[in-house]
């Protein structure tokens, strides 16, 4: 008999569903499932309750980064006993429109597109995939991590009242933050503080002066709409969350998240170094936190803001049995 062979790590995932995003914009989420738990019918009796459903987890990628580039990382969370999916954030890979396009079909969007209207999108129509059984988490790298927890802070509690979330989506159970760090320049010290924000002045003003920011030619962050990256640029000159054009308050929503967090600090990270995580995770004090830094000694490979993905298996592990102890 044929022995059946591993998936191919650089494989295509499952398509689950298209996601219509608002202003005519789409996505699509790609999926592996874990099995359904079995169910025993004992005899002589009426169906019995099985065991709950396994956790899902949907990754949110990095800046300029294609959901596809943790396709090696999913398998190893699916092969952990978990629900995995994957989704672009609007512009970046399969996502059209395509981030810093130009002419008709163009959209000029920031950080408050997608914690308010996308990733709340993709939420809903997860869960009308899945159902409402089980529980569901949010795995953001790097700024997906921490558009991923602003997201969960505004959502983590319907109401409107201050210092609570505002109920935007369905909500989730939990984040884990990979590689994941504030961009404020004071927490990179005073030796590489000062060239961050001139950095990050010199990018608002070329996505200013251009009407949109052309990463992939200059080397960072890909071709990104002109939105993101002055706010992005505007959390790094402040250390503060918010948006153009929101009328919320982010930093009010994250001091009130009280929400399991899963943070997770990776050796040799120069882009998210343990001070900015620090920074980020500040803004959290309630949220249930638990710590973690991967190291190349337990990971048996190469780390870094992007290399992790490659030798994941350890984290993956990780990642599983947190989100069944929370």
């Amino acid at each position: 008999m044929k022995q059946p062979t591993e998936p191919d790590p650089a494989a295509e995932l499952p398509l689950l569903t298209r996601v219509e995003l608002p202003g005519g914009a789409h996505v699509p989420v790609r999926a592996l499932r874990a099995p359904a738990p079995e169910r025993f019918l004992p005899s002589g009796s009426g169906p019995a309750p099985g065991p709950p459903p396994a956790p899902a987890v949907l990754i949110l990628p990095a800046m300029g980064t294609p959901a596809r580039f943790y396709r090696r990382f999913a398998r190893q969370l699916h092969g952990e006993g978990l629900t995995v999916l994957t989704a672009d954030l609007r512009g970046q890979g399969e996502a059209a429109p395509r981030g810093g396009a130009r002419g008709r079909g163009a959209h000029d969007h920031g950080y408050r597109t997608i914690v308010e209207e996308d990733i709340p999108a993709v939420l809903a129509a997860i869960r009308a995939e899945l159902g409402p059984e089980p529980p569901l988490y949010l795995l953001g790298h790097s700024l997906g991590g921490q558009l991923g927890l602003v997201h969960a802070a505004l959502g983590a509690t319907p109401g409107t009242g201050i210092g609570i979330g505002i109920g935007i989506g369905p909500g989730v159970d939990g984040v884990v933050l990979v590689a994941t760090g504030s961009v404020w320049f004071r927490a990179y010290g005073p030796l590489r503080g000062p060239a961050l924000l001139l950095g990050e002045l010199l990018i608002s003003a070329t996505s200013t002066l251009l009407g949109r920011w052309p990463g992939t030619r200059l080397g960072f962050g890909g071709d990104q709409p002109r939105g993101v990256m002055r706010d992005w640029a505007r959390q790094g000159r402040t250390g503060r969350y918010a948006a153009k054009g929101s009328a919320l308050d982010y930093e009010t929503a994250l001091a009130a998240l009280e929400l399991p967090v899963l943070a997770v600090s990776v050796e040799h990270d120069t882009f998210a170094p343990a001070a900015a995580l620090d920074h980020l995770l500040g803004k959290v004090p309630r949220a249930r936190l638990t710590r973690r830094h991967y190291t190349e000694r337990e990971a048996g490979g190469r780390l870094d803001h992007f290399a992790w993905t490659r030798s994941g298996g350890a984290l993956a592990k990780q990642v599983a049995a947190w989100t069944s102890a929370v």
